[in-house]
């Protein structure tokens, strides 16, 4: 905590330069600190380093959005060509959401994020969601309708039938142990899911581009979203 507010360590992507891959950028999505401070808490992005210092450091993590999971995390191999993982970020981030589970700080996940969680605490994914099972999820102008679980947090919030954004190429398929689903698409692909006794929540969606400058009222405004995780975060940050 630092001034009363949280800190909350948001995650960031990789990439390997094209004129040297050995040469990595690492790179974090405004919107998603914006969506942070706009809550109530404080971002800090992480540079692909020190993982128990940054769970020391921070109240909570927010694991963000990004290419596809390597399918080896779940015990698969990949199933063609359009899996494109980044396993240099896996790397970083398994170690990152160790030390903060095993502090017990709150997590959220959003979209790879959502899918990482899943994967690395024993769940599995559609690696392909077109192959696998003939849905396309990865258009970044349309809306469709997601249906909450009643008595989950998306459901207090935004009722039991809202539109979100859909932009993922991959998604849960079984849910790892100790999860249970918050919200699916009308096909059913899951959209949201909370730990059952862990301060752990994600959605598949991405809500931080459905706030702020980015809404454009085909939606709810997701800032009660962030607003919640960071209050969560508050609260056991002041245990």
């Amino acid at each position: 905590m630092f001034n009363g507010k949280p800190l909350i360590c948001i995650s960031s992507d990789m990439k390997k330069m094209e004129s040297d891959p050995r040469r990595l950028i690492t790179e974090t999505y405004q919107t998603y600190s914006d969506a942070v401070f706009y809550a109530g808490g404080i971002p800090m992005i992480t540079c692909g380093r020190c993982a128990e210092e940054m769970a020391d450091l921070c109240d909570g993590l927010l694991i963000t959005g990004g290419p596809d999971l390597e399918p080896e995390v779940y015990g698969e191999q990949p199933l063609n060509d359009t899996v494109k993982p980044m396993p240099e970020r896996t790397a970083f981030e398994k170690p990152l959401f160790q030390a903060f589970l095993d502090r017990g700080k709150p997590i959220l996940g959003i979209c790879r994020g959502c899918q990482f969680i899943n994967a690395v605490m024993g769940g599995t994914l559609y690696q392909d969601l077109v192959e696998q099972k003939g849905w396309v999820h990865f258009n970044a102008q349309i809306r469709h309708e997601v249906y909450a679980e009643e008595g989950s947090v998306l459901y207090r919030l935004f009722g039991p039938k809202f539109r979100t954004n859909s932009t993922h190429h991959q998604a849960v398929k079984d849910l790892a142990p100790g999860f249970h689903v918050t919200a699916r698409s009308v096909e059913g692909i899951v959209e949201a899911y909370e730990h059952d006794t862990l301060p752990i929540l994600a959605t598949q969606f991405h809500p931080e581009r459905l706030t702020g400058i980015l809404w454009d009222d085909r939606t709810p405004d997701f800032r009660p979203w962030f607003e919640y995780f960071v209050e969560l975060v508050r609260k056991h940050a002041e245990k």
